[in-house]
């Protein structure tokens, strides 16, 4: 009988670290842009701050993978909340003196954080036998569904707690980190034994993007989280948006507020929706894993595809505050599906001397992937068209093409593995 003790035991110290320490990012993900718009100079360049967060963990995801490669997961983990801290304090400086380039830097150097985080499901799967392994995958994504009730409270309770909007929050993320990084003492993860000098070496990066399990693997990861991103990270704006423009709540529900009230009232709602997103990202993480062993990994994640597609429907027919939440809903859902689908195809389909080099190179063109779609958000949200409504709606279009090169490369695997069955 297979022992997984000590991969249960790893398991419940990154379901903590994910539920603690991932709280920064729904967090941050709510303010991020409504404070970069108060700071750039052109309101296209709102959404900038997230850009560089992803910027900086796609930047982060080689050497901190190299890093855990070397030193072991501790050490990257450890890497990686010294980066939330220090972003998180040059972002407050940045706020503090009103500087737009020194807090899209705290937005960068915060980058670092996010990287480390994206490979908690990498070491779930460390110590776990082949059974366990999609469960152990599922269960520490679980543990965002505590991040996703903590993160946007944290914000309500901080975001007007000094003179200067969000500066609470950032001092709370520092807390965050510093805290939180305790717990990666008690994790259990042996460090990678080097391989012996006449040991094989393993595949070439080449070799194994062009792997068709591992390359469609990476498109769906891919597709899956930079369209999630594309749309969430519009989401405060469109909500703050169409809700001054007089479509997303009735007057009587405004009436009588200030416009500093209305706003507040806005950014509360924001706050909401975006809480009700990240609960169904990780949510479904419980059965998730159950469902892959059931049902097959590509049959989940096309079903992620198919609910994102569904998401991108619900958003077009309309600004209203019942659109938001379930199209955010249906967001949070089929990513949860296409992520850990992804993840755990191509968890299966590399060696354990390659996972330096994999899992690297994966992160890498996920968060490219992520930073393109962060940076089209502002741009398509706020400069096209003449009004919150059609840039909320040049968003969700977007994600047509994607959807199909993602449910595509799928299709295409699919039948590639039949053929070769028959």
């Amino acid at each position: 009988m297979i022992d997984d003790t000590r991969a249960k035991r790893n398991v419940m110290v990154l379901v903590a670290a994910q539920a603690f320490l991932g709280a920064q990012m729904p967090m941050l993900f709510v303010v991020a842009g409504l404070a970069g718009q108060s700071l750039a100079s052109n309101i296209c360049f709102a959404t900038l701050p997230i850009s560089m967060i992803v910027l900086g963990s796609m930047l982060s995801a080689t050497p901190v993978s190299a890093i855990m490669q070397r030193f072991g997961r501790r050490a990257g983990f450890f890497v990686g909340t010294l980066g939330g801290t220090m972003g998180a304090i040059v972002g407050a400086y940045g706020l503090f003196i009103a500087s737009f380039p020194i807090f899209l830097l705290g937005s960068f150097m915060t980058g670092i954080y996010m990287s480390a985080h994206g490979f908690y499901r990498f070491a779930a799967a460390d110590t776990a036998s082949e059974t366990y392994r999609p469960k152990a995958i599922s269960y520490v994504m679980a543990g965002g569904l505590l991040a996703a009730i903590i993160g946007p409270q944290l914000v309500k309770l901080t975001a007007d707690a000094y003179v200067i909007p969000f500066l609470g929050t950032y001092f709370t993320v520092i807390g965050i980190n510093i805290l939180g990084s305790l717990l990666f003492l008690f994790i259990d993860i042996p460090k990678p034994v080097p391989p012996a000098h006449d040991a094989p070496k393993g595949r070439t990066r080449r070799a194994l993007i062009t792997t068709p399990r591992i390359a469609v693997a990476v498109i769906c990861g891919l597709v899956s989280y930079a369209l999630m991103n594309l749309v969430m990270t519009s989401t405060p704006l469109a909500v703050v948006g169409c809700g001054f423009s007089g479509d997303l709540l009735p007057a009587s529900q405004t009436a009588g507020l200030t416009e500093t009230e209305q706003h507040k009232r806005f950014v509360d709602l924001a706050a909401n929706i975006v809480s009700g997103h990240v609960l169904a990202m990780f949510a479904p993480s419980f059965f998730t894993g159950h469902l892959i062993v059931r049902f097959g990994v590509e049959r989940i994640m096309g079903l992620g595809i198919i609910i994102l597609g569904a998401a991108g429907l619900v958003a077009l027919n309309g600004v209203e505050l019942g659109n938001f939440y379930i199209a955010l809903i249906l967001l949070g859902l089929g990513w949860n599906f296409g992520f850990i689908g992804a993840t755990t195809m191509l968890a299966g389909d590399h060696a354990p001397h390659e996972r330096g080099r994999m899992q690297g190179m994966n992160d890498f063109f996920v968060f490219g992937g992520v930073t393109l779609a962060s940076l089209a958000s502002g741009g398509l949200m706020n400069c096209s068209g003449g009004s919150p409504v059609e840039g909320w709606a040049a968003v969700n279009y977007a994600m047509l093409p994607f959807l199909v090169l993602a449910g595509g490369s799928l299709l295409w695997l699919m039948m590639r593995s039949r053929r070769a069955t028959a």
